[in-house]
Order: C-alpha cells, then sequence, then structure tokens
C-alpha cells in the first residue's frame, strides 16, 4: 500500500474497512476517488485527537507530518517521507526536509479535506 492510501486508511477506516477491499491501494487516485464517494464530513481533528490521548504521547499532529506519520503508526522516517513526497509530486529540493516537510503536511490536509475530512479553520 501506498503511504498515502496508509495515511488515508488511517483517517477514514471504516471508509476503508468497507469500500476499499475492490480497490488497488497502490493506485492513489482509485483510493481518493471511493473515500470521495463513500466518506463525507468526517471530524479529522476529533479522530486525530483521539488517538493521540489513546497513544499517550503528545505529538504536534496540526503542524508536523512526522508527527502525523507517527499517530497513524506509520514510518515516519526521512525515507519515508521522501517516498511519500515522490507519490505526492513533489518538486523542490528533498535535501531540504524542513521545507519538503512543511509542503508534505499542507498537501495531506489539503487531500484529506478533499475527500470529506473535516478539519478545524487553523488546518485548511
Amino acid at each position: 500500500m501506498s503511504i498515502f492510501g496508509s495515511i488515508m486508511k488511517g483517517i477514514f477506516p471504516k471508509a476503508e474497512a468497507t469500500t476499499l477491499d475492490n480497490v488497488d491501494l497502490q493506485d492513489d487516485v482509485a483510493v481518493a476517488e471511493v473515500l470521495q464517494e463513500t466518506v463525507k464530513d468526517v471530524d479529522v481533528a476529533a479522530i486525530l485527537t483521539a488517538l493521540e490521548a489513546k497513544s499517550g504521547q503528545k505529538l504536534n499532529w496540526k503542524t508536523s507530518i512526522v508527527d502525523l506519520m507517527k499517530l497513524l503508526g506509520l514510518d515516519s522516517s526521512l525515507s519515508a517521507r521522501k517516498a511519500l513526497a515522490q507519490e505526492l509530486n513533489y518538486e523542490g529540493d528533498m535535501s531540504d526536509s524542513a521545507t519538503m516537510n512543511i509542503w508534505l503536511h499542507k498537501q495531506i490536509m489539503t487531500m484529506i479535506a478533499k475527500n470529506g475530512g473535516v478539519l478545524p479553520a487553523d488546518l485548511q
């Protein structure tokens, strides 16, 4: 499964469990289309805040791609983030990890919102 697909699965688990069984999870466009058709108005902040409380860690998922990935139980290493950047067609310098991380977080939040995720105003 792609890293992007894993992020979406972590945030939209009910949609994944019921509708992604017949979708190629390596095809992020197909995953996004299924989620868009089946997931409406999901309170992303509530889901992620509950996951954070359950984890017992203080993670800054609202601004950090590293913490968001950790919260979802994903590999947040630099190599994993570079792979995610490639999946999302990042055109910047991958050796500038700070800029890449900011871009990744913004892209993920935008894609979550486009796929039925409701985000607080400060994340839009």
